[in-house]
């Protein structure tokens, strides 16, 4: 990363990592953006602005992937080869964040024994990514705004004038319209960095998305546990896509990473007495699903596939299946026919009335 203060020089600095979704690896853009109109919108409109270095406003719900899409537009611009720098503004107190962000001199305050740059200048020659800039001081937002104009500012304690190049991204979960009519914005740096917005929907608008993403993060987690998890079954999806959500994907994310270290079973205790904030309202003439109903679903799948697999291993020899499993074979027969199975003897009939085969 070339650094234009002083003459130049060389400066490098590694970007954080995190988990795969906020802050690692990309997922694949099939997984990024999913299959809804509004997400190939945002795809859209970010490959045509992608190359520039027009600001760029990413809104939306704690959870719905902005850090992972600035990290997209990042590496797909002509940035990419210069550094990914994120600076949480929620994170840090004003009373550091300025330093945070532009630095400091040698005894520029009590504590500052040697200069340090800051994140400003690290992200010289590559993307600065302000997540929650709604969160920062409005005395700290005028020197933001003069960074953003001409490139320029001064570190705390200092003189000379430091000059970076840099594509910016900001993110917020709130409406920045409302920070300004409230005045706890200024409105020249909301038109500075509203050059172009993107606005991600939260996980309850974008069920159809579902599935894929509980494939995505079962690969990341089986890899990272060294765990051998099964896909989740379909009755379980269907749990799933009944809850809201309301950590948007950075909470089904963890709860697949849960999934995969303790089982179906243990990470549905986790919904247990979350109220109506978990659960999407039930539809016209739908009653509620409760939590035991769901875990007796998902209890009764897993239980008809050791069934089957144990009927297959004694081939269908039901007394020894039973043995096998434990259980009386007067209980064998009844969960067979609850579950629908097929008897011996109809399995039987079957065979007997079914077509020779061609020989083909």
């Amino acid at each position: 990363m070339r650094q234009i203060r002083n003459g130049g020089g060389e400066k490098h600095v590694q970007a954080s990592n995190g988990n795969q979704w906020s802050a690692g690896e990309l997922p694949p853009e099939e997984i990024l953006f999913g299959s809804t109109e509004f997400m190939r919108a945002v795809r859209q409109k970010i490959q045509k602005v992608a190359s520039s270095d027009l600001p760029i406003l990413i809104q939306g719900e704690n959870g719905t992937g902005k850090e992972v899409l600035a990290r997209y537009v990042h590496a797909s611009s002509a940035w990419s080869k210069g550094n990914f720098v994120k600076v949480n503004c929620a994170a840090i107190p004003g009373t550091l964040l300025e330093s945070e962000l532009f630095g400091y001199e040698q005894g520029a305050f009590t504590g500052a024994y040697a200069a340090k740059e800051g994140r400003v200048e690290l992200a010289n020659g590559g993307t600065l990514f302000l997540d929650e800039i709604s969160e920062i001081d409005l005395s700290l937002q005028a020197k933001l705004l003069q960074v953003l104009q001409d490139g320029r500012f001064s570190r705390i304690g200092g003189y000379e004038e430091v000059r970076v190049v840099t594509r910016v991204i900001c993110a917020s979960n709130r409406r920045i319209e409302e920070e300004v009519q409230a005045g706890r914005f200024r409105n020249d740096l909301f038109y500075r960095i509203d050059g172009v917005r993107l606005t991600l929907p939260p996980l309850r608008e974008r069920k159809v998305d579902l599935e894929g993403l509980v494939a995505h993060f079962m690969s990341i987690y089986r890899v990272r546990f060294q765990r051998d998890a099964e896909p989740l079954r379909r009755t379980v999806l269907r749990v799933l896509e009944q809850r809201n959500w309301p950590g948007n994907i950075r909470e089904l994310e963890n709860w697949i990473a849960r999934c995969v270290l303790l089982g179906v079973d243990g990470a549905m205790e986790f919904f247990a007495g979350e109220g109506k904030t978990g659960m999407a309202s039930p539809g016209p003439g739908s009653s509620p699903m409760r939590l035991r109903s769901v875990t007796e679903k998902v209890r009764q799948e897993r239980e008809y596939e050791v069934i089957l697999k144990t009927l297959g291993k004694y081939n269908w020899n039901r007394r020894r299946t039973a043995a096998a499993l434990g259980i009386s074979y007067r209980t064998l027969l009844y969960k067979l026919r609850e579950a629908g199975l097929p008897s011996l003897r109809a399995r039987k009939d079957a065979a007997l009335s079914a077509p020779p085969a061609s020989g083909v």
